[in-house]
């Protein structure tokens, strides 16, 4: 298989399509990616890296199975080697450590069950301590798009192997932001369920009470349908939560920080100009935008590290440490010992933990029917500024993400305008437990760049548009889609009565013609596109292509791309492969 076949950065929804229409089938995309993480092997991204005989198994179970039947079949994922995959080894990025497991994490059973591909185990910062990456034994992972900068963590290896393409999703987890960093720092979508609606059994603990099992994808659409897969409650874990089920929703207001961010590394200035700019985007989504006074958050961050709840780290580990002297990295066991250095009794966490509650009920007040936004960090380090600095540099990493699972927050990291090339910028989403919703929803707002349809306009605010080709997410016109403050709604077919045509054009584009008898079912992306837009969108298409009615297999009528039946002479017939994703993998 060549590399062209598959995008660089894969998602489940073009696997799907992909798989439907037999241009590539799992084991060509598995072949494709364990290549590529051999190529990438220097940059550290993985512990245990993807390997056919230990995938084989997957893969063959495939064959008896319906991939209807299964929201994941075929789709491979990675797993950070702080979570449980039966007979894969988990290390925590500790080798003394390590251990076999014969039962994989409940998140991992569920993902398998929807036929998912677990490809191997990714690095990690060890015992998920750290913020930045570098912390393991098994090699610093490089960022995905400069090397020389950090991947963040402490989930790096999962980040990068979903930039890099090694995989269309991984699964992190976080404490303290390790879902979120990794995902800005390397320009993709970090999500964090609320606490305990994603089971943690069978991850190695770091704070048992705040830690949260995560994904990082290409598209926010896929956090969404991992999710669907892996929430629910397991009875066999005491953290375990019933969270209803996530639905977007807009909330009544977005709500930024007044007071001056702090930002940091070789980069601030550039960081701050970002996050004026993210700010004028929230401005113009059609929601009310509010700056608040948000030092109570910074104050509840500061009791993750700076009060004794970083004892509980010390009560997951402290006997491995104890008994396994030389172990752990020096960085590593000087803050799983911090606890212990500050000399914490129980009356100081009491007095924190009713302290944090007064914190929670603020922010219950604050945020009801609200989203808080903040930059997912206030900057980055090289590698090299990390390790003269390992402490202090960690610390600023941590500034916009520490409070948000001590006041038991679900949140969404997505790119905003990125700092320069290869350096992107993210911003973060934050709703109460509970309300995914509201922070999916803001969050794929921005990302699409349209504002909320006003409520009184109902359906004529926006239209559906089918297309076949060029304007697909993957290829070069998707831009234009968003551009125009398109959205994509899901994958579909036309009624078996067109033919579809590669035009002899640079680049070649397809040509969607029907018939007046005859002709075949050809696969479509719908997108949903503000009215006000579509005139202007119509206006720009040039001939022999236009849009018209498209009829899909159901029988409903939508606007969509067609070509002009003079132009069958100018191509060649390509409707037995039956969609646009095969003809460019021939």
């Amino acid at each position: 298989m060549e590399y062209k076949q598959l995008p660089l950065r894969v998602t489940i929804e073009w696997l799907r399509a992909t798989y439907a229409d037999g241009a590539l089938t799992p084991e060509d995309v598995i072949h494709e990616m364990i290549r590529r993480a051999e190529e990438d092997a220097a940059m550290n991204i993985w512990i245990t890296p993807p390997r056919m005989e230990r995938i084989r198994p997957y893969l063959d179970r495939l064959h008896s199975v319906d991939p209807s039947e299964l929201p994941l079949w075929g789709i491979p994922f990675a797993i950070k080697d702080n979570i449980d995959c039966a007979g894969v080894p988990t290390t925590a990025g500790c080798p003394d450590y390590q251990y076999l497991p014969t039962e994989s994490a409940t998140v991992v059973e569920r993902l398998i069950a929807a036929g998912g591909i677990p490809l191997g185990k990714t690095n990690l910062d060890q015992f998920a301590t750290g913020l930045v990456g570098v912390r393991s034994p098994y090699g610093e992972t490089h960022n995905a798009l400069k090397g020389e900068y950090i991947s963040g963590g402490s989930s790096s290896g999962s980040a990068v192997a979903v930039a890099r393409g090694h995989a269309a999703f991984a699964l992190g987890t976080d404490t303290a932001g390790s879902g979120r960093v990794p995902a800005a720092l390397n320009g993709i979508v970090g999500f964090k369920p609320s606490l305990g609606a994603w089971s943690n059994k069978g991850v190695v603990p770091a704070s048992a009470s705040l830690d949260c099992v995560t994904v990082f994808v290409n598209s926010l659409e896929d956090a969404r349908t991992v999710d669907a897969v892996v929430r629910g409650r397991d009875g066999n874990d005491p953290w375990s939560k019933e969270v209803p089920r996530l639905k977007p929703a807009k909330p009544t207001v977005l709500l930024v920080p007044k007071e001056p961010l702090q930002y940091f590394g070789p980069h601030a200035a550039e960081y701050e100009r970002a996050w004026h700019r993210a700010v004028e985007r929230l401005n113009g989504m059609g929601v009310r935008c509010e700056a608040i006074d948000t030092g109570m958050f910074s104050e509840a961050a500061a009791l993750l590290y700076d009060g004794p709840y970083v004892d509980e780290r010390w009560a997951a580990l402290g006997g491995f440490v104890d008994t396994h002297p030389g172990s752990t990295l020096p960085v590593t066991e000087t803050i799983l010992r911090s606890g212990q250095a500050a000399d914490y009794k129980g009356v100081d966490l009491f007095r924190a933990l009713h302290r944090l509650q007064r914190f929670r009920l603020e922010t219950e007040k604050l945020l009801k029917d609200a989203v808080l936004v903040m930059p997912t960090a206030g900057g980055t380090w090289t590698r090299e500024q990390v390790r003269a600095d390992p402490i202090g540099t960690n610390a600023k990493m941590g500034l916009y993400t520490n409070h948000c699972n001590l006041l038991d927050l679900c949140a969404v990291a997505v790119p905003s305008d990125p700092i320069g090339e290869d350096l992107p910028f993210g911003i973060t989403f934050f709703a109460l437990a509970g309300h995914e919703g509201l922070a999916y929803g803001s969050a794929q707002t921005f990302l699409h760049s349209a504002p909320w349809p006003d409520e009184d306009q109902g359906e004529s605010a926006s239209t559906l548009v089918a297309v076949c080709g060029l304007h697909m997410r993957g290829y070069p016109l998707e831009k234009q889609m968003l551009a125009y403050g398109a959205r994509f709604v899901r994958e579909d077919k036309t009624a078996p009565a067109y033919e579809l045509f590669k035009l002899a054009t640079t680049p070649p584009r397809p040509g969607l013609i029907r018939k007046g008898a005859g002709g075949a079912s050809i696969h479509v992306e719908l997108w949903e596109m503000p009215s006000e837009s579509f005139g202007a969108f119509v206006a720009g298409i040039a001939a022999p292509l236009g849009i018209g009615k498209v009829e899909l297999q159901d029988g409903t009528e939508v606007p969509g791309f067609l070509c002009e039946s003079y132009a069958e002479a100018m191509g060649e017939n390509v409707t037995e492969l039956g969609s646009w994703h095969a003809v460019m993998a021939r």
